[in-house]
């Protein structure tokens, strides 16, 4: 597959080096800066082309004629329209085009991208900013989570959490999970132990400390959690370091069921946010200024959100309000180093846009009926939504009972969706025609090798 990658940032980056790894993949990055071009195929083995995304020659020589799929992510929403309508326009009408698309005020209107009349070329808009607000909104529906991932238009769930004393199912055998939740439901799709993946099988015995992911119908995932760590109560009172779009746009989704204070720094923007919020408290200041934090109780929120533009200040207000006394703190975070580093230490969760973004891009190029993909531990596992097509008795799938299919090591089978039933995978389950399958990857190597289960095999003669 032919992939042009416009823009060599930080998300432009990750979704070249998540692609590049893949042998069916030819990737081609675009950008204005030589040195970040150099330092990408010195890293990594794609073809560059230096000069402005927009312009219809440079679209040319990094191949537009013959790719299957634009990526637009420039930091410009503009130059990102305008060259998936170049694209359209002057070279390859079937090409799949990708834009990532910043301000809510092109994204609010949905006819610019979908209408047959549309404003621009572009099949599918991605707003990371809102991609974060959405992941930030999951973790605190649901405290005490590390991540909580949606498939199936959300009647399924992935839940990440860390298994500590308090837990009923800490310190015992995974096969009595059932025992404790009897009439429902779950599978753990994974188990990390001292950051190592270990199989999870029914003798295996959760330990205080394992990260552990499993899959559950949203209505039990409260459930499932108390077996993993003690019940949190519920989040009431929010701060957010940082009123750009991300901080702006999670204090407007929490502000009617929530207490929310927004701290931010420049003062002409602290005056505009308040004028457009209803109920958050905006001040202005320095969120990693101890004094204003003491004067504000972080010592009693239930959560400290830092997602200023600066991840060093995100980290070091995060630190400081987790010093000073706050439940939880959560930072973005760029780096995928840093982020490690962070979680293990004093920051709860380290928030990676690339990470939440490229999930939304991988389901528009992965082989087969992907609906959904997640990437996961900084990319190096991933959980899918695939649609099982094709003639009874003639796939790789249908119609095979669980145990039966060929799944690479470290694959799971979570939970089949069927109509509006939420099935939770066992060993006996039978996968139907038009079934979403709900898989986890320990080891994302093996992604290539899932797709073509979900491949349709072709018919004699065709």
């Amino acid at each position: 597959m032919k992939i042009i990658i416009l823009g060599a940032g930080q998300v432009g980056r990750t979704a070249a080096y998540h692609l590049a790894r893949e042998p069916a993949n030819e990737v081609t990055v675009v950008d204005v800066k030589d040195e970040l071009l150099r330092d990408l195929q010195d890293r990594i083995d794609i073809r560059t082309v230096l000069g402005s995304a927009s312009q219809p020659g440079i679209l040319e020589a990094a191949g537009a004629r013959e790719a299957d799929i634009f990526i637009a992510l420039t930091n410009s929403d503009e130059v990102n329209m305008t060259a998936c309508q170049i694209a359209w326009s002057l070279f390859n009408k079937d090409a799949t085009r990708i834009a990532r698309i910043r301000s809510a005020d092109y994204t609010k209107h949905r006819k610019l991208f979908q209408d047959e009349d549309r404003a621009f070329a572009v099949d599918v808009p991605i707003s990371p900013e809102q991609l974060v607000t959405d992941h930030v909104v999951r973790l605190i529906e649901y405290p005490g989570a590390l991540q909580v991932l949606d498939f199936a238009d959300g009647r399924v769930r992935l839940v990440g959490v860390k298994a500590l004393r308090g837990g009923a199912l800490v310190g015992q055998q995974l096969k009595q999970l059932a025992t404790h939740i009897k009439g429902r439901d779950a599978r753990v799709a994974a188990i990390y132990r001292n950051g190592q993946s270990i199989k999870p099988t029914g003798d295996t015995v959760i330990e205080h400390g394992d990260e552990v992911f499993f899959i559950a119908a949203r209505e039990d995932i409260r459930l499932v959690m108390q077996e993993m760590q003690k019940a949190e109560d519920p989040v009431r009172r929010v701060v957010i370091a940082g009123g750009g779009n991300i901080g702006f746009s999670l204090a407007q989704r929490l502000e009617r069921e929530h207490q929310v204070k927004l701290i931010e720094r420049d003062q002409r923007r602290a005056r505009r946010i308040s004028e457009q919020l209803s109920n958050t408290i905006v001040l202005s200041g320095d969120a990693a200024d101890e004094e204003l934090l003491l004067e504000e109780n972080i010592d009693s929120a239930d959560i400290f959100i830092a997602v200023t533009n600066a991840e060093e200040a995100n980290i070091l207000s995060a630190m400081l309000a987790k010093r000073l006394g706050c439940h939880k703190v959560v930072a973005l975070i760029n780096r995928p180093a840093y982020a490690e580093l962070m979680e293990s230490g004093s920051i709860d969760v380290a928030l990676s846009p690339q990470q939440v973004t490229i999930g939304s891009l991988l389901a528009h190029i992965r082989r087969g009926d992907v609906v959904r993909v997640h990437s996961l531990r900084r990319g190096a596992a991933e959980a899918i939504e695939a649609v099982a097509h094709g003639i009874q008795g003639e796939g790789r799938v249908i119609g095979r009972k669980i145990e039966d299919i060929p799944l690479p090591a470290g694959t799971t089978i979570g939970a089949v969706v069927r109509g509006e039933e939420v099935i939770i995978a066992h060993h006996d389950t039978v996968i139907h025609r038009d079934d979403h399958v709900i898989l986890f990857l320990t080891d994302r190597r093996y992604v290539e090798v899932v797709e073509k289960l979900f491949d349709v095999p072709r018919r004699k003669g065709a």
